[in-house]
């Protein structure tokens, strides 16, 4: 099966500082992916290449079949191309129902008051349950965003990624200040999307990663330094040295 994302050879300096060295990465079209390491390993860097918000100095980021080269698409035209990013700090409508805010992620060519005031059809209204249904807010349609847990926040701000139907997802640090059953629900919801799209999921959070159980990549000094099982990159001496410090 050939990659969805193939990120070749690309680094990137900022003031004298590479931030990605020299760095190769591919994920397949229906797979979940962790990527760890110490502050500064390029994480973040990492998705802003891929997204569009950082052009690096040398290397490619070919994406899609037939393969499009990202380095040429502005950052809207990366996003209409099929990947959604989802940052640390959720990001929704807090004034406005979970329904409603589902209805203004949905995959349509109108601005969010557009959306609000047109009529809804009753494939939009399934569309809208199952997608709350997916990420466990099937309950929660009618209440405002703003009165939300941050852990279901969260999972509305993936549910509105998921309204857009991207084959690309990435999830910057999800666990973040969630309780232990948020969290868990959350690994599940991830576990799910990536049965039929690319998920990669940037964590800190060990335990988080385990019940993932996925292929994790460890990054340091922006280049990939193990990847595998995370049995296999957590007793890697190099990954302990530079990283878990054990």
């Amino acid at each position: 099966m050939s990659a969805l994302l193939e990120v070749n050879g690309v680094s990137v300096s900022f003031d004298g500082f590479r931030a990605i060295n020299d760095l190769s990465f591919e994920i397949g079209p229906a797979e979940l992916r962790a990527i760890i390491g110490p502050n500064g390993a390029g994480k973040t860097t990492f998705m802003d290449i891929i997204t569009g918000k950082t052009r690096p100095d040398t290397g490619s980021v070919m994406f899609g079949e037939p393969p499009t080269n990202l380095l040429k698409l502005p950052e809207s035209r990366i996003a209409q191309a099929g990947i959604g990013r989802k940052f640390q700090r959720p990001t929704v409508f807090e004034q406005q129902t979970v329904s409603d805010n589902l209805m203004m992620a949905l995959k349509a060519p109108r601005s969010p008051l557009a959306a609000l005031t047109s009529r809804r059809t009753r494939s939009t209204e399934e569309r809208i349950a199952a997608l709350a249904a997916e990420v466990g807010l099937r309950d929660s349609l009618a209440r405002r965003a703003g009165e939300l847990s941050h852990g279901q926040k969260q999972w509305l701000e993936i549910g509105m990624l998921l309204a857009q139907d991207p084959k690309l997802l990435l999830v910057d640090e999800p666990a973040a200040g969630m309780t232990v059953s948020e969290r868990e629900h959350t690994t599940d919801i991830l576990k799910r999307a990536a049965e039929t799209r690319a998920v990669i999921v940037v964590e800190h959070d060990m335990e988080f990663i385990r019940r993932l159980d996925c292929r994790v990549t460890v990054l340091h000094e922006g280049s990939v330094l193990a990847e595998g099982s995370l049995d296999h990159v957590t007793a890697d001496q190099q990954v302990i040295d530079v990283y878990l410090g054990r």
